[in-house]
C-alpha cells in the first residue's frame, strides 16, 4: 500500500505568532466538551455518534491495550473543544492569520492534488492530564451529506466502504501545537492500519497536515500530574482563570485545577480541496448530491453480496453495528512495555 502523503511544519510560525496563539487559547476563556457538540442523530439507534471509535477504544484499551474500567476510559477521551472560525464566521479575530495561512493552503494542494483550497474551520482541542484520543479517522463529508444532516458513524462507514468515493469531499486537516505539555504525541498510520504508526511529539509551534478522514490517528496520553484524571461529567467546562491555571467545573467547587503547561492545546484547520473550478461549481450548486435513502440501499446491497445481510432487515441498532463491523477496520492494539 502506498503511503498517504503528509507535511510537517517545524517551526510553523515566528515566535511572536506562536505566542499569540497561546494568548488566544487563554483569552478565549472556556471550552465545552466535544461529546456535547451538536450534530445530526436522526437514525434512532441509541448509540453514540462515534461509537465506532469509542467501542474499539473500550474493547482494546487504546493503542497500548491498557486495562482500565470503562468509566475511566470514557473520561480519558471526553476532551474539550471550541470553534474559532467557521468559513467566513470569525469568532476570534486573532485566528485570522492562522485560518488563512498560505503554508496550509500550499500543503493542502500537494496532499490532495487540487488547485482550489477553501478554508472551512479552525478549532481548538484541549486535553487535560490523563486524557488521550482513541485511534480513529475523522468524520468525512460527501456531496449532499455531512455531520449536519447525517450520523457521524454512517459517514465514516461510507468512506471506509469505498462505495462513494466519487462523491467524497477531499478535506485537508492541519493539526498545530502551541504551549508545552508532557506526552500527548500524535500517532498516525500513513502506511496503512497494519503498518507501525508514526508519532509526532506535541511540541510548541509545530504542525502536520494530512488527510485525517483516511489516515487512522490518535493522541497518546497526556502526562498525568499530581493526581489521576478527574471524573468528568456532561456539561462541565474547562476555563482559564487568568492566573496561569485552568479549572474544570464551577469556580465555587471545581473538580480539578491544572497549570497552564499541564494542558495539551492544539488548533486544527480543515479546508475543502477541489480539483478545479468545475468541481467546485458541482459542489456548490448541488448538481450531483447523494441522498440518504440511496446510500443506505447501496450499503445494504453490498452487505447482502458479502453474505452479512439476508432478506429480513434487523433493527437499526443492529444494522449500525453490522455496518461498522464490516467496513471500519481499526489498527491492532500493541501493548507497551510496562503499560
Amino acid at each position: 500500500m502506498a503511503s498517504t502523503p503528509f507535511h510537517v511544519f517545524d517551526p510553523l510560525f515566528s515566535d511572536e505568532q506562536a505566542e499569540a496563539m497561546v494568548d488566544l487559547c487563554q483569552s478565549f476563556g472556556g471550552y465545552g466538551m466535544y461529546s456535547e457538540e451538536g450534530t445530526a442523530d436522526d437514525w434512532d439507534t441509541g448509540l453514540p455518534q462515534r461509537f465506532d471509535a469509542a467501542f474499539n477504544f473500550v474493547a482494546t484499551g487504546g493503542r497500548f491495550a491498557r486495562e482500565e474500567p470503562v468509566h475511566v476510559l470514557a473520561a480519558r477521551t471526553n476532551y474539550f473543544r471550541e470553534t474559532y472560525a467557521y468559513r467566513d464566521e470569525i469568532h476570534a479575530p486573532e485566528i485570522e492569520p492562522f485560518h488563512h495561512f498560505e503554508g496550509f493552503l500550499e500543503a493542502a494542494r500537494k496532499v490532495h492534488g487540487g488547485s482550489i483550497v477553501q478554508p472551512a474551520i479552525s478549532y481548538a482541542n484541549l486535553l487535560v492530564p490523563g486524557q488521550e484520543l482513541a485511534v480513529h479517522t475523522d468524520v468525512p463529508e460527501f456531496r449532499g451529506m455531512s455531520r449536519m444532516d447525517s450520523p457521524q458513524w454512517l459517514l465514516v462507514v461510507m468512506h471506509h466502504s469505498g462505495l462513494f468515493d466519487p462523491w467524497r469531499m477531499r478535506i485537508a486537516t492541519a493539526i498545530s501545537y502551541f504551549g508545552e505539555c508532557g506526552g500527548g504525541a500524535l500517532a498516525f498510520y500513513p502506511d496503512g492500519r497494519e503498518a507501525p504508526p508514526k508519532t509526532l511529539e506535541a511540541r510548541h509551534n509545530t504542525a502536520i497536515l494530512l488527510d485525517t478522514d483516511t489516515v487512522f490517528h490518535g493522541v497518546d496520553r497526556v502526562s498525568e500530574v499530581r493526581v489521576p484524571i478527574a471524573e468528568l461529567r456532561p456539561g462541565m467546562r474547562l476555563v482559564y482563570e487568568k492566573e496561569g491555571s485552568w479549572r474544570v467545573g464551577p469556580p465555587e467547587k471545581p473538580i480539578a485545577r491544572y497549570q497552564a503547561d499541564d494542558v495539551r492545546f492544539s488548533v486544527s484547520w480543515k479546508a475543502y480541496c477541489y480539483a478545479d473550478a468545475a468541481e467546485e461549481h458541482t459542489v456548490l450548486q448541488h448538481t450531483d448530491d447523494l441522498e440518504r435513502e440511496g446510500v443506505l440501499e447501496r450499503l445494504f446491497s453490498d452487505l447482502r453480496a458479502r453474505g452479512r445481510l439476508g432478506d429480513e432487515m434487523p433493527e437499526r441498532r443492529e444494522l449500525a453495528l453490522m455496518l461498522v463491523d464490516e467496513y471500519v477496520k481499526f489498527p491492532p492494539a500493541a501493548p507497551a512495555a510496562g503499560a
